[in-house]
């Protein structure tokens, strides 16, 4: 009953003084609002990032050349696609080449990569082909391109369009395009940086046509019965062993999920303590609130000391008003951080989730900053001398 009372006396008094009251809840909405915010965006894009990785599979390697003592050894194309022929742990490669050369059309040049691929490449990145075909091994040193999606866009703009079938200046060479990629997601998981930018082009072609071209990446898909740690002991021993050529360094999507995860969660944790500084302001904007709140119900306090209140009680009191104005801000904080966490999700084309975690702590920490910065002011009331307070006006 006495709870019941106090919380009844607690929001008349917050509605009796509207404006000040409103003041206090911008502090603790944008607080609040800011930590749910910036929580929800760390879990998003965490979830956003592994599920990039998961849709090409964990199944797939990633083999570079390293920097070791056989850096200055060149992994050849006929080394690469005989790793499946000496580790039984891999099922099929994809070497390519990265480079920079331009393309050329209408007398204006478009920056961009320029990779050049096997047949292979398609399968590993799950690349959907838009229009046309992709680059097929039986292409050899033929002088054939594929665009990325960003590309064909850019070329279109100056006047490429339906390029399929007709002609492109890459670098001093002229090449037919036979196909145009669907967009991939952007950048994330195994696949290589840029394809979207990328005009794409046989591997053997590239040897030709790129200065110092040299295969330094990798693409591998492991059989299913094997695990990465068997697989990368197999690779660093075939290229060691019987290559006798650079030193490669593999990496498992397993273990690069794993890693991000580690990061993906204290880049999370920083969000949070950064939204955390403005959650702080807002608690100083509720002791003050309450401070000025406890100086103008002096007699109040007085009047209700004299007819037998205890300290506890006007603690209580101010306690549970400090809570119930943190409370109603965490509820509209939670509220407006769910609803920017949706809208930054809708426009980066993420998939939106919502971070239950994240509205457990507004929560809890709505109520804790209701405790923390209502204690003080609280505490002040309850040691007010009752003479003193009924003298004050």
């Amino acid at each position: 009953m006495v709870i019941k009372s106090n919380i009844e006396e607690a929001t008349k008094s917050l509605y009796g003084a509207k404006q000040r009251t409103i003041l206090a809840l911008f502090g603790i909405i944008i607080g609040i609002g800011s930590v749910i915010a910036m929580v929800s965006i760390g879990t998003i894009v965490e979830a956003e990032s592994l599920r990039q990785f998961k849709e090409m599979g964990t199944d797939i390697l990633s083999i570079q050349k390293g920097y070791g003592g056989g850096a200055n050894k060149a992994i050849t194309l006929e080394d690469a696609v005989n790793i499946p022929f000496n580790c039984s742990s891999i099922a099929r490669v994809a070497p390519y080449i990265q480079s920079g050369l331009p393309t050329w059309y209408s007398g204006k040049k478009v920056f961009g990569p320029c990779m050049g691929v096997t047949g292979a490449f398609q399968d590993l990145n799950k690349i959907e082909v838009k229009q046309g075909r992709f680059i097929s091994d039986l292409d050899a040193f033929a002088y054939f391109c594929v665009l990325g999606d960003e590309r064909a866009a850019k070329l279109s703009a100056l006047g490429l369009h339906e390029p399929v079938g007709k002609k492109l200046k890459v670098g001093d060479h002229i090449f037919t395009i036979v196909g145009v990629l669907e967009r991939l997601p952007g950048g994330g998981g195994m696949r290589p940086h840029g394809v979207n930018d990328a005009v794409l082009i046989p591997i053997k072609t590239a040897t030709r046509v790129v200065e110092n071209a040299e295969i330094s990446n990798i693409m591998a898909r492991m059989m299913p019965e094997f695990h990465n740690t068997t697989a990368k002991a197999q690779i660093t021993d075939y290229f060691s062993n019987k290559v006798r050529g650079p030193e490669v360094e593999v990496r498992s999507a397993e273990e690069l999920i794993e890693q991000m995860e580690k990061q993906m969660k204290l880049f999370t944790l920083l969000l949070g303590a950064v939204g955390s500084i403005s959650l702080i302001v807002g608690g100083v904007g509720v002791m003050n609130v309450m401070l000025v709140s406890v100086s103008e119900r002096r007699k109040e306090i007085g009047i209700r000391r004299a007819l037998g209140a205890k300290r506890k009680d006007i603690q209580s009191q101010f306690l549970i008003e400090s809570m119930i104005l943190s409370l109603i801000g965490g509820f509209f904080g939670i509220c407006i951080g769910v609803l920017a966490s949706y809208i930054i999700a809708h426009f980066s084309q993420w998939q939106f989730m919502i971070s239950y975690m994240a509205i457990l702590v507004g929560c809890g920490v709505s109520s804790a900053v209701g405790v923390f910065f209502g204690f003080y002011p609280a505490r002040q009331a309850s040691r007010l001398d009752p003479i003193a307070a009924l003298r004050s006006e």
